[in-house]
């Protein structure tokens, strides 16, 4: 009998091997990090990397052990690593997070431990064969991965506010330089299109469902990312202070935040500095441009006499032609012009796992592809990430698209 395959092609991961990967490597990137330095809360948006550490492993305990009758390790802490699940009862307040000294690091470390050891032992078991806990293992793994991105930029974001730039790790990769100037195209015919993930034995979440389909005019995108050096170009022409560039919105937000350049980043002329996890250096002017705000990437993209891509030209542009674009799901997560909607046919789950995505949708902008912060594997062509209009601490970034006339 042939091995199941994975998404690659390559033998499916046993779950107890990928729930180990997986858990493994949101310690190996907290452990670089004091006590004090997994306190740090940068604004309401992001959390504490120690919450993050926490409420992952509140999601396995939560949804996986305890309705398989597996002891809660300590049942005062539910309230304080619940985050959104109101059908799970009350949750401190989001803003608040970064004022839980207790309980400590270690205490969380000892949490994960104990509710790793449960995890592997129900894996172990035919109950860990039903589909139930394998589907609801593959969502709480995608789950944790999506906190390990958001460990890394909202630590960014907090160390940002420190005057001493504090480095997290000399060594963290600098998103790919591109190799097209000017910009090149890859052409769509358009037509009668499938958006969406297929029902299968692959994991996608829910607000990548049902496949359906669109009719798209014929449309251009761009290969690769709006660079450094075009944004400084952009700027050094007065993009920041010109409003028939922006959204009315957009401009509104430039003037009442004074904003000059993307977050992290500080320019000269067209010299640019920015500033990561690697400490502050000299932006390559072919690098991607990165956390922009939606406004700044609608407004750039004026400038350029393109705009930005609808989400459904993205991903079908990316199933039919990805092996000639470039920087998809390494470098920045890419603005489309499209609300973070429902598909046709959506329905959430029922009970508490049924707010994961769908309550989100509204008054957010959906973004494609994965950055620099994601882990590698975790996106595809048809994930949807969304964040609001105004959102800068995430790695996003800008790929162009254009009219076929």
């Amino acid at each position: 009998m042939a091995a199941d395959r994975g998404a690659d092609g390559g033998p499916k991961e046993e779950p107890a091997v990928a729930f180990r990967r997986v858990r493994v490597r949101t310690e190996r990137l907290a452990a670089p990090l004091s006590a004090e330095d997994q306190q740090l809360q940068a604004m309401p948006e992001a959390s504490p990397v120690k919450w993050h550490r926490a409420h992952t492993t509140w999601f396995f305990e939560t949804f996986l052990l305890a309705p398989r009758g597996v002891p809660i390790f300590n049942p005062s802490w539910g309230v304080l690593f619940n985050s959104y699940y109101e059908a799970l009862g009350p949750r401190h307040a989001r803003p608040q997070r970064g004022l839980l000294s207790r309980p400590s690091m270690d205490e969380i470390t000892a949490w994960r431990q104990h509710v790793d050891r449960h995890v592997i032992d129900l894996l172990r078991t035919d109950t860990g064969r039903v589909p139930d806990v394998v589907a609801l293992l593959a969502l709480g793994l995608a789950h944790e991965e999506q906190h390990q991105e958001l460990m890394l930029t909202d630590l960014l974001a907090a160390f940002a506010r420190n005057p001493l730039a504090p480095i997290y790790s000399a060594s963290f990769k600098s998103p790919p330089p591109c190799s097209d100037e000017p910009v090149q195209w890859q052409h769509h015919e358009g037509g009668v299109m499938h958006l969406g993930a297929a029902e299968g034995s692959t994991f996608t979440f829910d607000n990548e469902r049902p496949q359906h389909r669109v009719f798209l005019q014929p449309f251009m995108l761009a290969r690769s990312l709006v660079t450094v050096r075009t944004w400084a170009s952009f700027a050094v022409d007065g993009g920041y202070h010109t409003p028939s560039l922006w959204l009315a919105e957009g401009i509104d937000w430039v003037r009442a935040n004074n904003i000059q350049a993307p977050a992290y980043t500080h320019r000269e002329g067209l010299a640019v500095t920015v500033y990561g996890l690697a400490g502050t250096r000299e932006a390559d002017p072919d690098e991607p441009i990165l956390h922009l705000s939606y406004y700044e990437a609608d407004a750039l993209a004026t400038w350029l006499g393109a705009r930005l891509p609808t989400e459904a030209e993205w991903e079908v542009c990316v199933r039919a032609q990805g092996n000639d674009m470039q920087q998809l799901y390494d470098s920045a997560w890419q603005w489309t012009r499209s609300s973070y909607a429902p598909y046709p046919g959506f329905r959430s789950a029922a009970g508490a796992i049924g707010e994961y995505n769908g309550k989100f949708m509204v008054n957010q902008q959906v973004l494609r592809g994965g950055s620099l912060y994601t882990p590698v594997g975790h996106s595809r062509a048809s994930y949807r990430n969304f964040w609001p209009a105004a959102t800068r601490f995430q790695a996003s970034g800008l790929r162009l698209a254009r009219d076929v006339v």
